[in-house]
């Protein structure tokens, strides 16, 4: 195989700006959140095991040994067609144009719940907007049904006003329903707002709340796990839901 870290890792400085400051782990957690897809525990195992560049660095090298009590081929199998320089390359350049900054675990900003989910923890996290915010106390986060009703819509407005009120920041996930109602009411109420987005925050999804999600990155955050380029899909909707700002939110 030709492609390793190093290359990987000389490819994206050359042409992503401000990469050549991440340390060996946070690049390569930052990697992992392009190949990987949320919630791998064998991901997750292995890079508790190793650290995110050693284990990135046994993904990569054929020749590497196989480890006991890890799947190694098969993690390959389902990484490796995405542990390409030039998408890799292609989501660090993404993030850079639309302003994202990236978290990893060693970021003062970095979520301290996350740890609640062991090795299905995200590698890495994608923010556009205030990334202070991910570690704000209290928050709380309001989810709900897309076809939600006139009545449930009106609740969902007086909890999330009520609860900014209260010094609370808002976290949904900007779906339509009762997730958009909770992002507006906190917005209308001037408090803050977190939209955890199913796929990258290059992407606005559902398109019929791009300016909503405009302005949550305004004055909140909107994030995600995943990277740049990376396209919500069913699995990553579901997935986003055992996440424990849609649980319980933080706080």
């Amino acid at each position: 195989m030709n492609t390793t870290l190093d290359t990987i890792r000389t490819a994206v400085s050359n042409t992503a700006p401000g990469t050549d400051d991440l340390t060996a782990n946070a690049f390569a957690s930052a990697v992992w959140s392009i190949i990987g897809e949320p919630g791998d525990q064998t991901a997750g195992h292995l890079i508790d095991t190793l650290g995110p560049s050693a284990a990135l660095q046994v993904l990569l090298e054929d020749d590497s040994p196989s480890l006991e009590g890890f799947d190694v081929q098969t993690l390959r199998e389902r990484t490796l067609p995405r542990a390409t320089a030039g998408l890799i390359t292609g989501a660090f350049r993404t993030a850079a144009r639309f302003g994202a900054a990236l978290l990893t675990p060693e970021h003062p900003h970095w979520p301290a719940g996350l740890v609640d989910l062991g090795t299905s923890s995200p590698h890495a996290l994608w923010v556009r907007g205030n990334s202070e915010l991910l570690t704000a106390t209290p928050s709380t986060a309001i989810v709900g049904a897309r076809a939600a009703t006139g009545y449930g819509e009106h609740v969902t407005m007086e909890i999330s006003a009520g609860l900014v009120g209260r010094g609370h920041t808002i976290i949904s996930g900007a779906a339509y329903g009762i997730d958009g109602m909770a992002h507006r009411a906190a917005l209308a109420s001037h408090g803050k707002t977190i939209a955890y987005l199913a796929g990258g925050v290059d992407r606005y999804y559902p398109s019929g709340h791009d300016a909503l999600l405009t302005r949550i990155a305004e004055e909140g955050a909107v994030v995600s796990e995943l990277a740049c380029g990376q396209p919500p899909t069913k699995w990553r909707y579901v997935d986003r839901t055992k996440r424990p700002w849609h649980r319980r939110g933080q706080g």
